[in-house]
């Protein structure tokens, strides 16, 4: 979070949102603070999750509209986080700061736990299911046709894709770079089946495996927006191969990659099919989201002050955006006619 925000986030704040949907936050853990400020907070003893967006990342509206998504989803058999009303009624409320506001949602929190790359459940059948998972959202969404849902952002209206504002100027042909893929996404045809409301960050730090029932329970759908259903596809391989393998030369991660998508895609077919044309458009979604990281990084983090940790991944993503070498690098036509 940035730190002006964070000044401005108190103790007394957070027992006021938490009052606000008459949560008891006095032993509430912090789960995260990146984009949002989240929370494990009680009711009756019931352990729920408080999250709170400053009104300079989203506006109440487009929050509401996430919420009522999530609510159709629930309604419609999948695994998500149901979002719940406050005592007022509302399932967003705000909470005023010095400068801007914070607004308050609550959530079911997930049963099962999290996967880690390093998990023995980090498998063939956990992909599959994560698949399925993907193509089974993407089918109920098709149908979804409530008007507030046009309050979500479309892709190339997010701020982060200005990369001109947020990266070196010496960084010209990654700036360029950036332009050029934007401008060749735009041109890919829109329709009911290829275009609509997508989760757009399904990787495996946002959905928990309850293994008593072997289902998948996928939450955190803050980046949801309008965008080509492909890009879900993307984003899981992506985020896979990056846990898995980030740190390995090419090869070694796309053996690994071609493995993933042929299990992902086998459960994400038994849902939703996905035609040839869209699947062999995966790389530049893949390619997209490196960019888009890169650009978050530098609007995220203090580069004078960042850990080595941090330096290193940026480093890694500045040289392969320089070298044009993708995450993995896969013969897609292949791996579809023999899928």
């Amino acid at each position: 979070m940035e730190s002006w925000i964070d000044a401005q986030w108190t103790k007394e704040r957070l027992n006021e949102a938490a009052g606000m949907f008459d949560c008891d936050a006095s032993d509430a853990r912090k789960l995260g603070d990146f984009e949002n400020y989240v929370y494990e907070v009680k009711k009756e003893g019931i352990p729920y999750i408080l999250r709170i967006t400053h009104s300079s990342h989203r506006r109440q509206i487009e929050l509401e509209a996430e919420m009522k998504w999530i609510n159709f989803l629930h309604g419609h058999g999948m695994n998500v986080s149901l979002s719940h009303q406050s005592r007022a009624g509302s399932l967003v409320e705000e909470l005023a700061g010095e400068d801007g506001s914070f607004f308050v949602s609550l959530f079911d929190k997930a049963p099962g736990v999290a996967v880690r790359a390093n998990s023995d459940h980090f498998d063939k059948r956990l992909f599959e299911k994560w698949g399925s998972l993907t193509g089974k959202m993407h089918t109920i969404t098709k149908h979804y046709r409530d008007p507030s849902s046009k309050a979500r952002m479309a892709w190339d209206e997010d701020e982060i894709l200005n990369f001109e504002r947020y990266l070196p100027q010496e960084e010209e042909d990654i700036i360029e770079l950036g332009k050029q893929t934007i401008d060749e996404i735009r041109t890919f045809p829109q329709s009911e089946d290829t275009y609509g409301l997508i989760h757009s960050d399904i990787h495996h730090g946002n959905f928990f495996y309850d293994q008593d029932e072997g289902d998948l329970h996928v939450f955190d759908f803050d980046d949801s927006m309008w965008f080509y259903f492909a890009s879900d596809i993307a984003i899981p391989l992506y985020y896979a191969t990056w846990s898995k393998h980030g740190g390995d030369p090419l090869h070694v991660r796309s053996a690994f990659g071609e493995g993933f998508l042929r299990s992902f895609l086998r459960g994400y077919e038994s849902e939703c099919q996905v035609t040839k044309e869209w699947f062999l458009r995966i790389p530049q979604f893949l390619l997209l989201r490196d960019l888009t990281l890169y650009s978050v990084f530098h609007q995220k983090w203090d580069l004078a002050t960042i850990p080595q940790g941090e330096k290193e991944l940026l480093d890694g993503l500045k040289k392969r955006l320089r070298q044009k070498e993708p995450m993995v690098d896969l013969d897609w036509e292949a791996i579809y006619d023999n899928r």
